[in-house]
């Protein structure tokens, strides 16, 4: 199979990789399977995902791993980098019949040793409370598929609520729950609540309360992902039409929007500060938007085929210490962090959304993020303050790449005019594909809304009692929260005014949505590692290692440097696929 040119080394799977901390090493011993550890025949089958909770037992062993592959859904004690897994005693094994799993999600906020709450997706769209400590199943919501009898593309469960989750479809529609209620023998009425660019939001009608809460459609196409920010109150959605929007999860406000270089957009995850949303998809590219100015900021090529997974890693973000008494947000703030970062409020987070500011700059600010695709191979990311933050034109040198030249319309039709924005000419440049200056205002910690409201919400959804915010919000955030209707009527297209008005691609290319490749800056990888046989579909960071899963459904831990105990020798290291390598 070797090819001229090192094809055959090119091939090989890679068991380590070294960045600026050091080496990382795949640990065999802590590699997680199906208890045969037999390879699964992932062809048509649904992607493998991996979720964590952590119990807070005092055993030391508090971690627990949920995984799907095919028909099967298994719940282990995870022991990380210090144990072997012993894969025969799973603490709770199900087979489905007639529907797969296809993602899940726990509730940290009331998880304990005794007892833990995990939403399960299905392919046929119910969608599974279960309890895989006490083994039991509590409710199946969408039973009789009267809600969406499409397929579950994502689930979780709103942040610090014990009762709320929202759960997504192919179909476009999402759909807010609550434990407590039932959904109804009946298909549910919806009545409009509000309606934007692309997007239109319903209540269920009916004389009691039931499920769903809200039907949320959104965009053309499969909703892929969604993502809730750090600090709870915004949400991030990708679709199939190539899009991402990020709404205010509150006030059902359309915050910003952006647009896939082609293809469908089919991950999403927001940086442990919220300021920094990162999404990829099926252009191969990873793209970096701005939530405080709504533009791309940059974007990444390293992946030979579509990006199933991004993910910051908030344990290698780094902001270089200076005063400890320079904040940029005030006390309140803080207290809102806490509040709504809930078991997310890490040191890296609080330090970062206090000091990560245009106002109070630090002298060095570094984000880490992970890339993992259908090309089986692991990337990592640095964002670094000269992408963040530049002072000078960038060279458009590491750009000029072929990267997409077949697609790329001329580059003379955008000319060398379109600086890097924040650059350091005199007067402040051009700002047409970001917010009025009045609606940047530190986004990152402020929020769009007021504070109560906000408090307020989660509690006001449970009760659908949004009627009277409604108004109340309406001349405040109006221009504040609807981005798109500035920029797309500056960008000629008048882009998605009506909820299910088709855009032509090719004209959003060159428009703030939608740069061409040579008006943004272009990172490099900083690693690019063949790390699987097959297709990855799960990237997590935790404090002491990486974990990564690919489609045969091996689940992988990657000890990072300085946190591994002895390992194996390295010739008897084995490959994600199990094989000696």
């Amino acid at each position: 199979m070797a090819t001229e040119g090192g094809g055959k080394e090119m091939n090989e799977i890679k068991t380590q990789f070294t960045t600026r901390e050091g080496l990382y090493k795949l640990l065999p011993h802590s590699e997680y399977s199906r208890p045969n550890r037999v390879p699964f025949n992932s062809q048509g089958s649904n992607p493998v995902r991996v979720s964590f909770v952590n119990l807070n037992d005092q055993s030391g062993n508090g971690d627990r791993l949920c995984f799907n592959v095919g028909r099967e859904l298994y719940f282990y004690i995870y022991k990380g980098v210090r144990k072997a897994a012993d894969l025969s005693k799973p603490i709770d094994k199900r087979i489905y019949k007639g529907t797969q799993p296809t993602c899940h999600d726990f509730n940290h906020l009331t998880a304990t040793a005794e007892s833990v709450s995990l939403l399960v997706g299905f392919s046929a769209g119910q969608v599974q409370l279960i309890d895989p400590i006490k083994k039991e199943t509590s409710k199946l919501f969408n039973e009789e598929r009267l809600i969406d009898k499409s397929r579950v593309t994502c689930v979780k469960w709103v942040p610090g609520s014990e009762s709320l989750f929202l759960v997504a479809h192919s179909s476009g529609s999402m759909y807010l729950y609550n434990v407590e209620h039932t959904c109804g023998t009946t298909a549910p009425h919806y009545q409009l609540l509000k309606q934007g660019e692309s997007f239109a939001v319903h209540t269920c009608k009916s004389k009691s309360t039931r499920n769903p809460l809200l039907k949320w459609t959104v965009g053309e196409g499969a909703l892929n992902e969604f993502a809730f920010s750090p600090d709870g109150k915004f949400l991030a959605c990708v679709s199939q039409d190539g899009f991402l929007r990020v709404f205010n999860f509150d006030s059902v406000e359309l915050h910003g929007t952006m647009k896939s270089y082609f293809g469908g957009l089919l991950c999403v995850c927001w940086s442990p500060d919220g300021k920094y949303i990162v999404a990829g998809g099926e252009d191969d590219l990873v793209t970096v938007w701005s939530f405080g100015d709504c533009r791309v900021i940059a974007r990444g090529h390293g992946h030979k085929s579509w990006v199933s997974v991004v993910a910051f890693d908030p344990y290698t973000t780094s902001v270089e210490e200076s005063d400890p008494m320079e904040f940029s947000g005030s006390d309140e703030d803080f207290q809102d962090l806490l509040h709504f970062g809930r078991d997310r409020a890490n040191s890296t987070q609080s330090r970062l959304s206090k000091r990560n500011s245009t106002e109070s700059r630090p002298v060095s600010v570094t984000y880490r993020f992970g890339s993992v695709g259908q090309d089986t191979q692991l990337c990592l990311w640095d964002l670094t303050e000269d992408i963040l933050f530049p002072h000078q034109p960038l060279s458009r040198a590491r750009t000029h790449t072929n990267v997409m030249n077949a697609t790329s319309p001329p580059a003379g039709s955008a000319g060398n005019s379109v600086p890097t924005p924040g650059s350091a000419a005199p007067p402040p440049l051009p700002r047409s594909n970001s917010l009025p200056h009045a609606a940047v205002s530190s986004a990152g910690s402020k929020g769009s809304v007021a504070d109560g409201a906000i408090a307020a919400g989660v509690s006001k959804f449970a009760t659908l009692s949004l009627h009277d915010r409604k108004d109340r919000h309406h001349e405040k955030d109006h221009k504040r929260n609807h981005s798109m209707g500035h920029i797309s009527s500056k960008s000629s297209d008048k882009l998605n005014l009506v909820s299910k008005t088709k855009t032509d691609p090719a004209k959003t290319l060159g428009t703030p949505l939608c740069p061409r490749m040579e008006d943004v800056p272009l990172l490099e990888p900083l690693i690019c590692k063949k790390i699987a046989h097959e297709r990855l579909t799960v990237l997590i960071f935790l404090e002491d290692c990486i974990v990564t899963a690919c489609q045969e459904g091996f689940i992988c831990t990657w000890g990072r440097p300085g946190k591994v105990g002895l390992l194996s020798a390295p010739n008897q290291a084995t490959s994600p696929g199990g094989t000696v390598v």
